[in-house]
This record gives structure tokens, sequence and C-alpha cells, in this order.
């Protein structure tokens, strides 16, 4: 269930990492090419030197408040109210690390469901310390690809609902390298629309409370966060949960990213990203490993291992505006009703951008997306995919 409260917060509050200095946009640009590269036959219009606004006034305002809408196939089309608020910064905090946020959200969809939440990102001490806290309670009804035994009855009703509250710590090594600790709590509660037959790997009772610890350790070099333009993020993660009043409900989660951005040109970025989750032991079904590759709901592939590897080239060819064009594919493996197993599930589209908030380069993106099986998805959010 985490990821789904994470997803929905991150829609709204996908600013998790503003802040960064307003120079580091110009830092990145000395990562660009040279005039000699083959790239540079893409022209560049975005007029940086002439100041665009948004509602007529421009302010340097540390706070927003804004309805956004979304679109997406897990969940249809709904409105989310989201707004944050950024602390102040000295100019020699801004050169050392990004600004410290708070935010909240609330949303509702067209299939019903509804969420709200809250968040904090914290910088200390020159971005020696990160520290992150979430808190949550959503109600969502879903759909899954039914098991063999069940598939004359099409897709399952899968009602989901319950809170989630998380703390993350993370410590500066050296250089660019971070590790970091977590504390969570889920108290979930799950129904589906018939009966099914009791399947081995995945814990279907109705009532799950599970705490859990987690351990990371990352590299991120990536200029803004929200939005690199350059810059590499690898994280490897491993949490370790219990089932209470499950009996042998312990279960382990291992997850491996990498991420990586390049600046082609001034206007042209090229980013990709490659994941693996493998999970040991008999989990909660909102616990799986998922492919989040467009193109298809996110309940559709859910399994106990799965690698997935996407690319996406982002053109910003005029002021605020831009285009991308992404592909991808990912497997998995010990899958629910072994649907999927064996294939390799493609993924590919292209997007629309538009720039709501230019110190911070976050997008308001429309993406359409293709899959095998006749798949297809618009997505309408903020923030990009990865």
């Amino acid at each position: 269930m985490k990821w789904i409260f994470i997803i929905c917060l991150a829609i709204a509050l996908s600013t998790s990492a503003l802040g960064e200095q307003d120079d580091a946009g110009e830092k990145s640009d000395q990562h660009a090419m040279s005039s000699g590269s083959p790239v540079d036959v893409l022209p560049d219009l975005r007029e940086d030197d002439v100041p665009v606004d948004v509602g007529g006034e421009k302010e340097d305002r540390n706070w927003f408040a804004v309805p956004i809408p979304m679109s997406s196939p897990t969940f249809g089309t709904g409105l989310i109210l989201g707004g944050a608020y950024y602390f102040e910064q000295t100019d020699e905090q801004k050169a050392v690390q990004p600004a410290s946020f708070t935010g909240a959200a609330l949303g509702y969809t067209t299939n019903e469901s509804w969420f709200a939440g809250a968040m904090y990102q914290g910088y200390f001490a020159e971005d020696k310390w990160r520290v992150n806290a979430l808190a949550a309670y959503a109600d969502f009804k879903l759909e899954l690809v039914p098991p063999p035994e069940n598939s004359d009855e099409g897709a399952l009703d899968w009602l989901v609902s319950g809170a989630i509250g998380q703390v993350n710590i993370e410590r500066r090594l050296k250089g660019e390298w971070y590790l970091g600790a977590s504390l969570r709590y889920l108290d979930i509660q799950q129904d589906f629309d018939l009966d099914i037959e009791d399947l081995p790997d995945f814990n279907l009772d109705q009532t799950i409370q599970s705490p859990g610890v987690g351990l990371k350790l990352e590299y991120d070099s990536r200029d803004i966060p929200s939005n690199p333009y350059d810059g590499r993020r690898l994280e490897l993660r491993a949490v370790f949960a219990d089932q209470q009043n499950v009996e042998e409900g312990s279960y382990q989660s291992y997850y491996a990213r990498f991420r990586s951005y390049h600046r082609l040109s001034k206007p042209l970025v090229l980013a990709w990203e490659v994941n693996a989750c493998l999970k040991d032991g008999r989990l909660p079904l909102w616990d799986t490993c998922r492919l989040t590759l467009r193109g298809f709901p996110i309940t559709e592939y859910l399994s106990l291992q799965n690698v997935q590897t996407q690319a996406e080239l982002r053109w910003n060819f005029w002021r605020r505006w831009g285009v991308v064009a992404f592909a991808g594919a990912g497997w998995v493996d010990e899958s629910l009703g072994g649907y999927g197993q064996g294939e390799t599930i493609p993924s590919y589209g292209v997007g629309i951008r538009w720039m709501v908030l230019e110190s911070q380069r976050i997008n308001v993106r429309v993406d359409y997306a293709r899959s095998n099986n006749g798949n297809e998805a618009w997505y309408l959010s903020v923030s990009e995919a990865f």
C-alpha cells in the first residue's frame, strides 16, 4: 500500500527535492556539448533571457497551492488539491543544499478513490543530513488481473484502504554518498469482489498491520533532483517488515535503482533508468514488486521479482514548452497467477511538457503510452516520470 500513497503524494508534491539554488541551472550548462555536437541541429528557441510570467506579475514566493488535474489507467481521472511551503534560505545555504519544504495533498478520482496526506523534506548542515517524513490515509478501488482459476470472472475489484506513517533519515558519508535508515508502520484493509483461492506467495488477509525498518545506500549527483539535466542517482535499499498476528508474517524487500541524466545540448536531455525488485517471504498483496512503466495500470503485473528499464529524450523547444519520447521494457517472475512471466513487456510513447515553476524546473506533463495486449493510457500529472 505504501507505493500507492507515495505515488499520489508525488503527483501533488512532486517537488520533493526542490530548493536547489537558482544558479544550479547555470552550473548544469557547463555540461552541455559544444556547438559541434550532432544534436545541435535541434534549434534552441527557449529565449532564456526573456522573462516569462504565469498570471502576470512575477513573484519570488516560497509557497504554492494549486488544484492539479490527474489521469492514469490505475485511478482514472481526478483532481488533487496540493500545496507546499519552502523554508527560507540564506545565500550561503542556497549554495550548499536544497531548501527544506513541507506539503499536503487531498485527491479524488473518477473510480471513487481518494486520499489525503502530508509530508516533510528537510536538509541540514550543508546537506550532510536529510530527513523525510510522510503520513497519509487512502481509500482506493483498484482492479486486478485474476489468477487462472478465476480468469472467467474478468478483472477483480480490489478494495484497499488504510494509513501509513514513515520516517527516513540519511547521513552523508563522503562526497555524494549517503547512508540512511527508515521506520514505517502500515495499517491496511483489503477486500475482493469474489472469493479467490489462497495464493501461497501472497497474504490475502483482510486486515494487516505491518511495521518495518529499512536501510539505504545512495549516491546522488543530480543538479536539481526534481528535474535533473545532469547527474546520476544510485539507490540500494532493503526493508525488513513483519505482519502482526500473522503466522510466519515476516518478509523482506530488496530494491536497486540507477538513474542517469545527460545534457546532450542546451535544450536536449537524455534520461534513462534501470530498476530491480526482489521480495522474500509471504507478503501482503499490496506490497509486491510492480512494473511502473507507462502504458498499463500499475496493478497489472504484481510479482515477487522484476526488472525494468526505460529511456526518455526530453526537448525543451520553446520557452516553457517541451516534448518527450520514451521507450522501455520490463520482465517479471513469480507473478500473481503467472501473468506476464516469460514475456518482454514493452512501454513506449510521447508526451508534452509545460514548465510551471522555472526555478525548480517543475513541469506539468501529458503522456500517451502504449504496451502489449492492446494496452494504452493517458497520463496527466505534475513532475517527470523519473
